[in-house]
């Protein structure tokens, strides 16, 4: 909700990640529009956005989304997920997902999840690997950015028959 906008702008600030240029962070002077971006398409019944909060705080540490959602394929997208620079590598990403993935799979009956990064954004990458996603390819020239560039965009996804070790592998990692 809007409520979150300071939140969510001193959580982008951490690490200035709008200035990271193969993302889509929003700049502080963007983040309201942002903020209603998403709730617009939520109200459309496309996305569902959530934020992130540290476990020691309670603060906010940053956003993501289920988008792309196709009811008919049983299929979503986790993705236009970002985290504060010092809440990064802390397993926050990792609970999120497992939440998210658990209700994906277990709930809404998901038979695929699908998660999108920019080739360049290597950091991005490894992180969807190691929850233990596999690259289905790459959308060579797939969209544009808002400074002219191409971006080619990596698709990975976990398939309903993985996820039980997928689960067991996160569920490890985090000393569940």
């Amino acid at each position: 909700s809007l409520d979150h906008h300071d939140a969510l702008i001193a959580a982008a600030s951490d690490g200035k990640l709008w200035k990271l240029w193969y993302t889509s962070i929003p700049k502080p002077e963007n983040m309201r529009a942002e903020i209603e971006r998403r709730l617009r398409l939520q109200e459309q019944g496309s996305m569902l956005p959530f934020v992130t909060r540290r476990h020691d705080t309670g603060a906010l540490c940053g956003m993501t989304t289920y988008m792309n959602v196709d009811a008919v394929h049983r299929r979503v997208e986790i993705g236009s997920t970002w985290t504060a620079a010092s809440a990064q590598r802390t397993g926050i990403n990792t609970e999120c997902k497992l939440m998210l993935l658990t209700h994906a799979f277990e709930t809404l009956h998901c038979i695929a999840v699908e998660f999108r990064t920019h080739w360049m954004n290597q950091q991005s990458r490894a992180a969807i690997l190691r929850l233990g996603a596999k690259q289905d390819g790459i959308l060579r020239n797939h969209q544009r950015a808002p400074d002219g560039s191409l971006r080619d965009t990596v698709v990975f996804s976990i398939i309903e028959s993985e996820w039980p070790a997928v689960k067991r592998h996160l569920q490890f990692k985090l000393g569940h």
